[in-house]
């Protein structure tokens, strides 16, 4: 995918905030694998629960989805959802508090693409986008195989793959539609749109 550089400014580097309600982030959940909780549907739940005690408004929470594992057997269909909240935290204090998260809930990072009891994503911290451009966009570019060789070994924001996620996009739909990548300039809707149908339709909501 080619996105037009022309269309981002070097602004839009530095996440906006608003001085009540703090900066807006998404974030991802995912799991499947049962914990000390309880079900997949309660570990992400809980999850909820604690990001929201440790002082995040949580704006939107999508219905709960399950989902086939990516790469494609990779292990038990997962669980996920997406959650919009306003916090005071900058990018790096959000990650820290999400993988306190998930360290709390038993959580041990080995292996990438692996089962695991809880998986939290900070999809974007409102507009920022880190570290930079040139960066960003090369790793949203990098083929899949070279995803599956290559770690990034730092933050970047958006989520290098968002876009091309549906178990990403269809729950954040829930919630964000019209949240705007500062990359792609596409809404939400509009990039769960540009999938193809059999990757949305294999995303089922859980009754």
């Amino acid at each position: 995918m080619i996105f037009n550089m022309s269309q981002v400014t070097d602004d839009m580097q530095i996440g906006k905030t608003t001085p009540c309600n703090g900066t807006k982030l998404l974030v991802a959940l995912g799991s499947n694998m049962h914990s000390s909780i309880g079900t997949p549907v309660e570990t992400l739940q809980k999850a909820v629960d604690s990001i929201e005690e440790m002082g995040a408004v949580i704006r939107g929470r999508s219905r709960f989805f399950r989902t086939p594992a990516v790469p494609a057997g990779s292990g038990p269909d997962f669980v996920n959802a997406a959650i919009s909240i306003n916090a005071h935290w900058s990018s790096t204090e959000a990650i820290a508090r999400l993988h306190e998260v998930e360290s709390r809930l038993g959580r041990r990072r080995k292996v990438r693409w692996e089962q695991r009891v809880i998986d939290l994503d900070l999809l974007a911290h409102d507009q920022m986008i880190r570290p930079s451009v040139q960066v960003l966009r090369r790793w949203m570019e990098l083929p899949v195989q070279k995803q599956k060789e290559m770690a990034p070994g730092q933050l970047l924001l958006p989520h290098p793959r968002m876009h091309e996620r549906a178990f990403v996009l269809v729950p954040l739909a829930d919630v964000e539609p019209d949240w705007i990548h500062p990359i792609t300039r596409k809404s939400v809707s509009e990039m769960q749109d540009a999938l193809p149908a059999a990757e949305i339709e294999a995303i089922v909501p859980i009754e």
